[in-house]
């Protein structure tokens, strides 16, 4: 019997060697606790950075739309003008024969 029991006690012990002490694991977990916060502040840095660069490209691509418009409407009067300079320099001349 005391065999056994002493048979028991060194299987205990071996498991119990085993084991993580208690400093260990609250160490190991104030570490983990400390990582997964610095993990989550370097996510929210991410995700803002993420949102600025997305609002920017948003904003140049408003800038760009609206540039492009002045450029179409600088264009299509820089084709009117002329015509209707034309068209009034051809009815000031009709308009001086026919008053002759």
């Amino acid at each position: 019997m005391r065999r056994e029991f002493r048979d028991g006690m060194a299987g205990l012990n071996s498991r119990l060697d085993r084991l993580v002490s208690a400093e260990v694991y609250t160490l190991q977990s104030a570490h983990t606790d400390q990582r997964i916060a610095a993990l989550s502040q370097e996510l929210q840095k991410e995700i803002s950075a993420r949102e600025a660069i997305e609002a920017a490209f948003e904003k140049y691509q408003l800038d760009e739309r609206d540039r492009r418009e002045k450029d179409r409407q600088a264009r299509l009067y820089q084709a009117i003008v002329p015509v209707l300079m034309g068209l009034l320099a051809a009815a000031i001349a009709i308009w001086a024969v026919v008053a002759k």
